[in-house]
C-alpha cells in the first residue's frame, strides 16, 4: 500500500477550498449538470458559501449536500484531517486523540468519529477458502465479581462472528448469541455456495455441510489442542481477532455493545484495504457518498 504522509496531506488539502474542489471532482467528474439550465454548464466557486454557482443562471450546487459533511459547522479541512488520522493508523485512534489533534470539542470529535465510521461498513460476498469463528468481547474474568463468574465464562460478554477469505476480505457481525439460528443465516447471506469453509469443533457448526449452499466443511479440533492439520486451520480469523481485541483494549479500553459493530467495521475496513494500491486515506475519502433522496429510493 502506498503511504500518504502528513506532508502529502498538507500539500493536497491545505484549506477548505481544496477539500471542496476534491468533493466537486468526486461527485461531478464530467462537469456539474445545472437543473435549471438542464445541461452541463460552467460553474465558478462561490465566495460566500461552500458551493459552486452556474455561470448562466447563478444556481448553487453544494458538493457537501446529503453527505456526512452536510450543514456541518466544522471546517472541511478538519473533517478531512480526521479521516486522514483514522485512515493512517494501524491500530485505531480515539475520539479524544482526534480532539487533541484538531482542536475541536470532544462532542464534535465524537460525532465526526462515528460519522466517519459509518462509511467503513462494507458488505460483499466471500468465496474460495473461508474461515469462520466466533469470539466474545468484554471484560477479563480476573476483573469480574465472583457472582458474574458463577454465571459462566461468556456471560455478560458480547458475541461477535467473523468470516474471512484466506488472503482476502473479512466480514464481522455482532450477534445476540452463537447459536445455529443466528449464525447460519449470516453465513448463507455472505458466503457463496460451494465454498470450502474451515471452522473449529464448536457444536454450532456440526451441520454446516448440510446447508443447501453445498459447503465443503473442514474442521480442526481445538479441544484436543490441535491447531493446524495440513491446510485445515482457523489461524487467519484468529489473527484478525487478535488485531481487533488488542486495538480495542489498547486504544479504546472499553466499548459498549451499542457501538461495538461500528468498531468492528472500522477494523474490518483496515484489514480489507491493507493491500490497496492507493493510500487507505484516499480509499476512505472515496467512501463519501450522497444519501439517496426519498424519491430515489427503490421502494
Amino acid at each position: 500500500m502506498k503511504h500518504f504522509t502528513f506532508k502529502d496531506f498538507q500539500q493536497k488539502f491545505p484549506d477548505d477550498s481544496s477539500c471542496l474542489e476534491w468533493l466537486k471532482n468526486r461527485f461531478y467528474p464530467d462537469g456539474i449538470h445545472c437543473k435549471k439550465c438542464d445541461r452541463v454548464t460552467n460553474h465558478y466557486r462561490s465566495e460566500s458559501r461552500p458551493s459552486f454557482c452556474c455561470a448562466n443562471c447563478g444556481n448553487h450546487v453544494h458538493p457537501t449536500a446529503d453527505t456526512i459533511l452536510h450543514k456541518s459547522s466544522t471546517s472541511l479541512t478538519t473533517w478531512f484531517y480526521a479521516m486522514y488520522l483514522m485512515g493512517s493508523t494501524r491500530c485505531g485512534i480515539s475520539a479524544k486523540q482526534i480532539q487533541r489533534e484538531t482542536g475541536v470539542t470532544y462532542k464534535t470529535a465524537w460525532r465526526m468519529f462515528h460519522q466517519i465510521r459509518k462509511m467503513m461498513d462494507e458488505g460483499g460476498s466471500l468465496f474460495g477458502s473461508v474461515e469462520m469463528d466466533e469470539t466474545y468481547v468484554g471484560g477479563k474474568l480476573i476483573n469480574k465479581h465472583r457472582n458474574k463468574l458463577k454465571q459462566g465464562t461468556h456471560k455478560d460478554k458480547q458475541p461477535v462472528f467473523g468470516m474471512v477469505e484466506r488472503g482476502g476480505r473479512v466480514i464481522v457481525k455482532v450477534t445476540k448469541d452463537a447459536k445455529v439460528n443466528t449464525l447460519f443465516p449470516i453465513i448463507a447471506e455472505y458466503v457463496l455456495p460451494a465454498t470450502t469453509v474451515y471452522t473449529d469443533s464448536y457444536t454450532t457448526y456440526d451441520h454446516l455441510s448440510l446447508m443447501r449452499q453445498g459447503y465443503d466443511h473442514q474442521r480442526i479440533n481445538h479441544t484436543a489442542k490441535v491447531y493446524v492439520m495440513g491446510n485445515i486451520h482457523t489461524n487467519t480469523i484468529e489473527g484478525f481477532w487478535s488485531l481487533l481485541k488488542r486495538g480495542i483494549g489498547g486504544v479504546y479500553h472499553a466499548v459498549s455493545a451499542k457501538h461495538l459493530q461500528s468498531y468492528c467495521d472500522e477494523y474490518s475496513f483496515r484489514y480489507n484495504h491493507r493491500r490497496d494500491e492507493q493510500p487507505m486515506f484516499i480509499s476512505l475519502l472515496n467512501r463519501i457518498e450522497k444519501a439517496p433522496k426519498p424519491s430515489e429510493l427503490p421502494f
